[in-house]
């Protein structure tokens, strides 16, 4: 089997290229380095191509590649990014050039879409609901997932789109400010600092593991079914417990420090509704917060 992983040495893509080839699979990763990075895949045995998704006469170039599957994780992830146009022309303009490519090659696509779509929605989020996105990131997922079900209706190739809420776990490190707040919080906790997080403590979020997330992906594969599922838990935790386990899991006692939110937008609360990923990829998540953290963490002290 052969598959192409866009965004191969980032966070998710580059969890997602180490089962594959654990699993069998002769892997071709694309990156730019932007925002991945070589010691994410430098452990792996794989086709490396150097390029940008947006870079649409490199995407053209793989034609006749005959992937079995595209698993697309490039994008430009930073919800903070205010630029629109570049936005736009990475997530969306990159993943119309990748359909282009499935499209010539009849190759099934799994990729990654966002709870960012949902904005400050009702709670457990559900695929049906109306979306609301609170930036140019959630909007530009939004708009690869209209541009996913156009484009199965027309041409009947199978294509997933995963509603990722929030992943943590190894291989996330390099990512500075967009590293997930359990590794950031983790971070400050190991140094002996107190950790730090927005008045007070009480927002809630889906934390998935990054495992589970990468188990969604080849359920995604291996599902008949084409749509868009939630990739979440299904249950919120707020940052106050996640501080909690980690002063447990860590066997420290430190106190927490709380901020002033400077952000105009933000989720106060993210949960997936899970019953249409289950029913249509068979994905349930196997880790609960606790179990996450406390095999992160022992990652992290490798």
């Amino acid at each position: 089997m052969k598959a192409l992983v866009t965004g191969g040495a980032g966070f998710i893509g580059a969890n997602i290229c180490k089962y594959l080839i654990d699993n069998g699979f002769a892997v071709t990763c694309l990156d730019d380095f932007l925002k991945g990075r070589e010691a994410n895949i430098k452990d792996l045995k794989l086709e490396f191509i150097k390029g940008s998704v947006a870079d649409e006469k490199l995407i053209k170039s793989l034609k006749g590649k005959k992937f079995d599957c595209i698993f697309h994780e490039a994008a430009i992830t930073d919800t903070t990014v205010e630029d629109k146009n570049l936005m736009l022309k990475v997530n969306v303009e990159g993943f119309n050039y990748i359909l282009d490519l499935a499209k010539s090659d009849k190759t099934q696509v799994v990729y990654a879409s966002s709870a960012a779509v949902y904005g400050d929605g009702s709670v457990p989020m559900k695929e049906n609901q109306k979306l609301n996105p609170l930036n140019i990131y959630g909007v530009s997922k939004a708009k690869m997932d209209e541009i996913a079900a156009s484009f199965v209706k027309d041409t009947g190739i199978k294509t997933i789109g995963l509603r990722y809420f929030n992943v943590y776990g190894p291989r996330e490190d390099f990512k500075g400010t967009a590293t997930s707040m359990i590794r950031q919080l983790a971070n400050q906790m190991m140094a002996g600092k107190r950790p730090r997080i927005f008045k007070y403590g009480e927002q809630e979020r889906d934390f998935i593991y990054v495992r589970d997330v990468v188990l969604a992906n080849i359920n995604a594969f291996e599902s008949q079914n084409s749509g868009v599922v939630n990739v979440g838990t299904g249950k919120k935790v707020s940052f106050n417990q996640v501080i909690a386990v980690l002063n447990q899991v860590l066997r420290t006692k430190l106190e927490t420090d709380y901020f002033d939110n400077p952000y105009g937008f933000y989720q106060n609360c993210t949960q997936a509704d899970t019953a249409l990923s289950e029913k249509l990829i068979g994905f349930k998540a196997r880790f609960s917060v606790e179990e996450g953290i406390k095999d992160y963490i022992r990652e992290i002290k490798k």
